[in-house]
């Protein structure tokens, strides 16, 4: 079966876009797009190109977002068909991004052009918002991009991110929000002594145990409607000089918050030092705000994607907040209604990523009906 979609995903699949790289794949997202009347603007930051495409001046204005880097493939031994020669076999098709996400890429240009070429006088405008740089650092990508479109009082209503969101089966869960992530580096200061000689020193792991302990079993938040409570987890703890006959002399911590709108990241910090000074430490702590959470509430753009699902696989959906970042953290900043949606997530970031081939014409389907419930 060979579908627009398809051939699409296929040729964007090819290019070994590895985050920053874009491998023309945004020349030819603006190709595609320019017999509708887009206008394509290419914004490069650094060594991230990025892409915004727009047709139309008017209000509502709903815009697709996307990223066209993809994740390192791992070790091609471990892969059964090459990551960058998109692969159709029983029904799936294979390769490096054909999930996360240019197969939802392909399905926003399909849908765009079925909508615009049934409806050329439709009210609002169409936008797109395309990086390289969502699975790398983040700093010259989307966030760059929406500086630029703020700094020019440009004006957005609507947002869908093809973000592989679905769980079970396409349109099972969409994201109306994402948690904030926020990491500390502790570094808890003792003396370095001879272990026969603990007199002589101060052992920092015995010292910040009671305070890790604490800081592990405090309820930071119950979360709210939308979201489940903050978390606390250590991911990395490493003390001494490798030998066994020595107190170390500090013990380093790595730890992350998952936070919710119940929180903002200052009152974490403060309650951690609040927590870490009672327990008399002494201590250094570094943060590093990678996100702050950001949330959709139910309106319209949550409304027509439901909708759409609906209409088009007879699934209600789920309005979920889970799992990590994405760039719609930076999008919300400038556009009140930000949605994610996209297929299948089971094979993201893995060996043998793929995507069933018979979910890229309902994807392509929801996209459109989305916008037909919003610019008709």
């Amino acid at each position: 079966m060979t579908t627009a979609v398809l051939d699409l995903a296929k040729d964007l699949i090819s290019r070994a876009s590895v985050t920053p790289q874009d491998q023309d794949c945004q020349d030819l997202i603006s190709t595609y797009l320019a017999p509708l009347g887009f206008i394509a603007e290419n914004m490069r930051f650094e060594e991230v190109d990025n892409l915004w495409l727009r047709k139309g001046t008017a209000s509502p204005v709903l815009v697709f977002a996307g990223h066209t880097d993809v994740v390192p493939t791992g070790p091609l031994e471990k892969w059964d068909t090459d990551p960058f020669t998109p692969t159709e076999k029983n029904g799936v098709l294979f390769g490096r991004g054909a999930a996360d996400m240019k197969s939802s890429i392909a399905a926003f240009m399909v849908a765009t052009k079925e909508f615009v070429q049934a409806h050329p006088h439709h009210k609002g405008s169409i936008a797109m918002l395309i990086t390289a740089d969502e699975e790398g650092p983040s700093v010259n990508g989307t966030v760059k991009v929406c500086d630029a479109l703020k700094a020019r009082n440009e004006s957005l209503d609507y947002c869908i991110v093809g973000e592989p969101t679905s769980d079970q089966q396409l349109g099972d869960v969409v994201k109306n929000g994402r948690r904030g992530s926020l990491n500390g580096e502790l570094i808890i200061k003792g003396k370095q002594g001879h272990v026969a000689y603990p007199h002589l020193a101060r052992n920092p792991i015995h010292l910040c145990a009671a305070a890790l302990d604490e800081l592990a079993r405090t309820e930071w938040d119950q979360g709210n409607e939308y979201f489940p409570p903050t978390t606390f987890q250590i991911s990395n703890f490493h003390a001494g000089t490798g030998a066994s006959n020595v107190v170390p002399g500090e013990a380093r911590i790595l730890f992350n918050f998952r936070f919710s709108t119940a929180s903002t990241a200052e009152q974490l910090k403060n309650r951690v030092n609040t927590i870490l000074t009672k327990h008399g430490l002494e201590y250094s702590l570094t943060w590093t705000l990678s996100g702050e959470p950001f949330l959709t509430p139910r309106a319209e753009l949550s409304n027509a994607i439901a909708k759409a699902i609906m209409d088009e696989t007879g699934i209600n959906t789920e309005l979920s907040t889970t799992g990590g970042t994405s760039d719609g953290r930076f999008i919300a900043k400038i556009c009140p209604q930000v949605i994610e949606f996209g297929p299948i997530n089971a094979s993201i970031h893995q060996v043998n990523e793929h995507i069933a081939i018979n979910t890229l014409e309902p994807l392509k389907n929801i996209y459109r009906r989305t916008l037909e419930h919003l610019l008709l």
